[in-house]
């Protein structure tokens, strides 16, 4: 057993350490090349027309690879219009399966889906029982792009694996909190990527497809929504200006 799914990033400054691994599991036999499904995304800094081949280039050659799964504009800054052009002629040339985007508001999803030719296949966002973005995920339905969870626990902020109402759940159909939380999100047509390191937490994730939520278990999911993030608002002035500190990191010129 083993996850197939690999979401990494510029800014994660580990592609290298995954490119590493993914050549050991390939030249062993372990697996195939077309049985991962690899993501990574473009950072602020490179968010722009000219720089996105070379750091597309740089990703690729870290990770080891001929090609992206999937490639994410990570934050809504910078010139991502100039971006996703060039994402665009990559994706045509077959070097990007598919592309999308990682924290856009519906606003931009909309704007992207009008008026470019290839639109966001995915939108990767903060979506977990305290911030459930049902109108996010509305909007990017309408126009045909998928919704994916970032941090669909958490991080188990806000006490999340001992809430009252998602342990009362979890022992109404004998499963775990963390399972009702992946049910939730799969019930709702979303994509999740759980992370972990255990082989007995791989498979409890893999355990979710035996049960389902009816009406009343929704209902007070749906009551514990705040409406509030518990990581970053995208939003936020200054929580943009440090973004863009974070970007002057001499790791980023690797």
């Amino acid at each position: 057993m083993g996850y197939r799914s690999i979401d990494t990033a510029q800014s994660y400054f580990n592609e290298a350490e995954v490119g590493a691994a993914l050549t050991n599991a390939l030249k062993g036999g372990a697996i195939k090349r077309e049985e991962l499904f690899i993501t990574t995304k473009l950072w602020i800094s490179h968010a722009n027309e000219k720089d996105v081949n070379k750091a597309f280039e740089t990703s690729l050659k870290k990770l080891g690879l001929e090609y992206l799964d999937l490639y994410l504009i990570h934050q809504p800054y910078n010139d991502v219009y100039g971006a996703w052009r060039a994402m665009s002629k990559l994706h045509k040339e077959g070097r990007i399966r598919a592309i999308g985007m990682s924290n856009f508001y519906p606003d931009k999803i909309s704007d992207f889906a009008l008026f470019n030719e290839i639109k966001p296949a995915i939108n990767q966002i903060e979506l977990h029982p305290f911030y459930q973005k049902e109108y996010e995920q509305q909007i990017n339905a309408e126009f045909g792009v998928a919704t994916q969870s970032w941090a669909s626990f958490a991080e188990g902020k806000n006490d999340m694996f001992n809430n009252p109402v998602l342990k009362q759940i979890a022992q109404k159909h004998d499963k775990s909190v963390a399972q009702v939380i992946l049910r939730w999100l799969t019930q709702r047509q979303i994509v999740v990527i759980p992370k972990t390191t255990k082989l007995a937490r791989m498979q409890e994730n893999f355990n979710v497809f035996d049960f389902t939520l009816n009406s009343t278990d929704l209902s007070a999911i749906k009551s514990l929504d705040t409406n509030k993030t518990l990581f970053i608002d995208h939003r936020d002035v200054e929580r943009v200006k440090w973004l863009v500190d974070y970007s002057k990191d001499s790791r980023f010129k690797e």
